[in-house]
Parts: C-alpha cells; sequence; structure tokens
C-alpha cells in the first residue's frame, strides 16, 4: 500500500482466522494499516478455523506470523511486537488471553498506547458472554430474522450474507478502533474495545427497535415500508424468470413508476392499504410481460427506484461497479491473475494493477520477531522447537 494511505505506518496485531475481527483487519488493512496476522503454528493445527485461501480478500497487503501462545517463549515473541504495535484485536472466548498472560492490563503495561480490540458474539460481560456462537445466531437474538419475510415454511430465512459478521461485528470494531487511535493522537493512552457482533446488529435494527421501544408496536414482516407492508416496496419476477427489486417509496418516484407500467389508476393508493394486493398483482402482471434487462434498461435511469436482483456471478459484470473499480485483479505464483473484490474505501485511491496476495502457509516470522528485538538464535531455537513458524 502507499505511504499516503490513512492508516499507513499504524501496526495491528489479528489473532483471528474468521468472523468480526477478521473482518475488521480487512478494512484496516485496506485503508493502509500493516496487518500481522497470528495464528498457531503447524503443530497446533486445529486451534483455529482454517478459512479457504480465496477467502477475506486472499491476505492482501497482510502478513503473517505462527506463534503457540500457551508456551513461555511464544509469548514472549508475541509481546515484544505487541510493545511496538499500535492495534491488537483478538476474538477468543471472554478471559481467555488473560489467562494466557496476554490481555490488555498485560500489554498495556509496555505499552500504554495499545488499543486493544476484543470482539466476540455478544461481548465480554453478562449472562451469554461464554457462549459460543455464528452469524445466524447473533441476528436471531438482534430481531434481524424475525422482522425478515418468512421462509415457505413460516420460519426465519437464512440471509445471503454474514451481516452480523461483516456490518455488526467487523465494521463496529473498525470504528472503535479508529475512534480509540484518534482519541490516542491527543492523549498518547490507548484503551480497550469490547466490540459484540450482536450490539452491531442491533444498530442495523435500529429503526425497528426504536419503533417499539417509543410505541409499543412490535414490527415484524408486512408490519411497515421496509418489511414488505406495501406493494412498492418488494420485488418482482420479470419474463425471463429473473427479478426486479422496486423501492419507490416517494411519492414521486411511485407516480413515475405508474405512468412507466400504465398504472396511474394506484397513484394516489401508494399508502392504502386496502389496495395493497391489487396494486401487487398488478405490478406482477406488468414486470411479466418483460425481461429483467429490459425493465431496468428503461426503468432504472427513470426516477422510480427499480435496479435488477443480480446472482453473485452476475455482478461481477455490472456495468456500475466495474465503473467504480469494485473488483480489482490478484495474483499468487500457484493460481496466476484472477479477480477478487476489491477494497471499499471512500475518498482514497485504490492500488492499481494486480495485487500479489502472500502464498498459503507462508510467514513473515523471522523478519518481524527480528524487528522486534529477538535474537536470531532464539528464533531458530524456537522454529525447532514447533514454538513458531
Amino acid at each position: 500500500m502507499a505511504d499516503s494511505s490513512p492508516l499507513a505506518g499504524l501496526r495491528v496485531l489479528d489473532l483471528s482466522s474468521v468472523g468480526p475481527a477478521s473482518r475488521c483487519s480487512r478494512i484496516l488493512a485496506d485503508y493502509g494499516a500493516e496487518v500481522v496476522k497470528v495464528s498457531p503454528p503447524p503443530s497446533k493445527k486445529g486451534l483455529q478455523i482454517e478459512p479457504a485461501a480465496h477467502a477475506y480478500s486472499g491476505n492482501r497487503y497482510m502478513k503473517r506470523l505462527r506463534v503457540d501462545l500457551k508456551s513461555d517463549d511464544g509469548r514472549g515473541a508475541f509481546l515484544a511486537l505487541a510493545a511496538a504495535s499500535d492495534v491488537v484485536i483478538e476474538s477468543f472466548r471472554p478471559g481467555v488471553m488473560a489467562r494466557l498472560g496476554l490481555g490488555y492490563e498485560d500489554l498495556a503495561g509496555a505499552n500504554p498506547g495499545l488499543v486493544y480490540c476484543s470482539t466476540s458474539g455478544y461481548g465480554q460481560t453478562g449472562p451469554y458472554a461464554g457462549w459460543a456462537g455464528h452469524d445466524l445466531n447473533y441476528l436471531g437474538v438482534a430481531g434481524f430474522l424475525d422482522c425478515s419475510s418468512p421462509r415457505a415454511d413460516g420460519g426465519p430465512p437464512i440471509p445471503g450474507a454474514t451481516v452480523a459478521d461483516s456490518a455488526g461485528g467487523g465494521m463496529h470494531a473498525a470504528l472503535s478502533i479508529m475512534a480509540g487511535l484518534l482519541a490516542r493522537a491527543g492523549t498518547g493512552q490507548g484503551c480497550y474495545l469490547d466490540v459484540s457482533a450482536t450490539e452491531g446488529a442491533l444498530s442495523l435494527m435500529s429503526l425497528h427497535i426504536d419503533e417499539h421501544l417509543a410505541t409499543g408496536v412490535s414490527p415484524g414482516p408486512g408490519s411497515n415500508v421496509l418489511t414488505g407492508r406495501y406493494a412498492w416496496y418488494d420485488c418482482y419476477r420479470a419474463a425471463d424468470g429473473r427479478w426486479l427489486s422496486v423501492a419507490a417509496i416517494e411519492p414521486a418516484f411511485w407516480a413515475n413508476l405508474c405512468r412507466a407500467l400504465g398504472l396511474e389508476k394506484w397513484i394516489d393508493s401508494q399508502y392504502d392499504d386496502r389496495c395493497q394486493d391489487q396494486i401487487r398483482e398488478d405490478l406482477g402482471r406488468a414486470f411479466g410481460g418483460r425481461g429483467r434487462d429490459e425493465w431496468v434498461a428503461e426503468l432504472g435511469p427513470a426516477d422510480t427506484c427499480v435496479a435488477p436482483v443480480y446472482s453473485v456471478s452476475e455482478l461481477s459484470e455490472d456495468p456500475q461497479l466495474r465503473d467504480r473499480g469494485n473488483l480489482q485483479a490478484a495474483v499468487t505464483p500457484e493460481d496466476g491473475e484472477f479477480e477478487q473484490l476489491a477494497a471499499v474505501l471512500a475518498g482514497s485511491i485504490r492500488e492499481t494493477g494486480a495485487v500479489a496476495l502472500p502464498l498459503p502457509g507462508s510467514t513473515d516470522t523471522d523478519a518481524l520477531l527480528l524487528a522486534a528485538g529477538l535474537e536470531a538464535e532464539d528464533i531458530e531455537r524456537m522454529k525447532k522447537e514447533g514454538i513458531l513458524a
């Protein structure tokens, strides 16, 4: 990454392999931070999930250290590295890092400016703190699943994205870390951050939760504008079997859509609950008369809030996403050149050309620990003992 990147010069130690913490470090690396992925050596295989080589953008711009944190020498090596780092991110069960002697108090003693972020499903405290969980569990607790349109058997749907991990936990953690670094710039003092993916998912549900708390109404599928109550906020099948999303909330956009479809009679009935079934039927019939992309070409630029519903394989060819540089080339010696999702950056210039990805299994152990002050012979000894890799 360029030295002019917003987070250039900051070092982040990330002890996660998947989930919110890895989503967070992906964001920080894309904004220019030096991220070091810390994982167990091969002798401790099974202590962490090993994601597919292409996952999390193939660890682009990242370095890697393999170390056994349960050994005294391994902890010492990590402490030396943490003493010269800006951020530590971990996602173990609450209390694990403290029991290893690597909790916030342990690390802050040697590095008072350290921003230490613990990510978990439910937070470091409370009756659920020790529960195991994944994205679906957190979305269930946060009300997200109950507010989503049910599947055929009436049960909550399985979301098509890891919403709690990504937007709930990962972005929440990245924002909190950046705030911590900003505060440190003025005080020199770091901080401890307790990031819960469930609480991040609550923030995504704020419109519905605040409605309930203020009015007593219990939002759910079909209860309001954003959960399918009205025909003009829904998805419709086109003649070719593909789908369109319609979100004509504002009256002007709804009127434009009605005129384009020859359904002017419904312009003044937008919020009339008595008419919604008939409006939905008429919209379905109209959209069923032409293919999806024909409708998109006509309605997309016509202020109607109509857009295509893409499969993942289709979106890679979308002209808007291509124009904005949302896909980029990556290359490895093993696989050659291929594409991956680019960094989602606001106000920053993306790197051009193919990004060289680290080889799976490769490490930067020697260089990192030599720079942290360890002796070469000690590093070599720990490698032979299986403490480092």
